[in-house]
């Protein structure tokens, strides 16, 4: 976000520029129903659900929101072809209850589920739609807490804050040059 923030700091009439930041920031992080998955991350997700109990493909879509701390919510859109796709292999077969197709693990499923040795895509490292994780959330909280010394602090209160700052950001970078 380099050239985002104004130039003579977030004092007095700079403020409506920290705030740009903080939406900035917000906006690539903060929760998007119907995120695009990785590809095979929907297929994943589906057959680990399924491996736990039968249901129908809102539930599966709940309980992705769920088990993704809010942080990923397919769409019907991407959920029910993938259902289609996985009962046209014989991976998953239907059945009608209550008006409702309930999908459940075939012989075929359960193979491939243990195959790929119950990994989900909320819990494994790496990319995720929407952020998973803890870090997007901790960013944006730090944001806010910047805006708010910005908008209420002394230059002295200021200037110390962008200390702080200034100190996590090489602390972050410093991590990630570990190994």
């Amino acid at each position: 976000m380099r050239g985002s923030y104004p130039a003579a700091g977030f004092g007095g009439s700079n403020i409506d520029g920290m705030w740009q930041a903080v939406e900035e920031l917000r906006s690539r992080f903060e929760k998007r129903a119907g995120t695009r998955a990785g590809k095979g991350e929907v297929r994943s997700a589906v057959l680990a659900l399924l491996a736990e109990r039968p249901m129908h493909g809102y539930q599966i879509i709940r309980e992705i929101e769920e088990r993704s701390g809010g942080s990923w919510k397919p769409s019907a859109g991407s959920v029910y072809p993938t259902l289609q796709l996985l009962a046209d292999e014989g991976t998953i077969s239907a059945e009608e209850s209550n008006g409702r197709k309930i999908y459940s693990l075939t012989e075929a499923g359960r193979e491939e589920v243990a195959q790929d040795h119950g990994a989900t895509p909320w819990d494994s490292p790496g990319p995720h739609p929407g952020g998973f994780g803890s870090l997007p959330k901790a960013g944006v909280e730090l944001a806010q807490a910047a805006a708010q010394v910005g908008r209420t602090g002394s230059p002295d209160q200021v200037q110390q804050a962008v200390a702080v700052l200034d100190d996590a950001r090489r602390r972050l970078y410093a991590i990630l040059a570990q190994d």
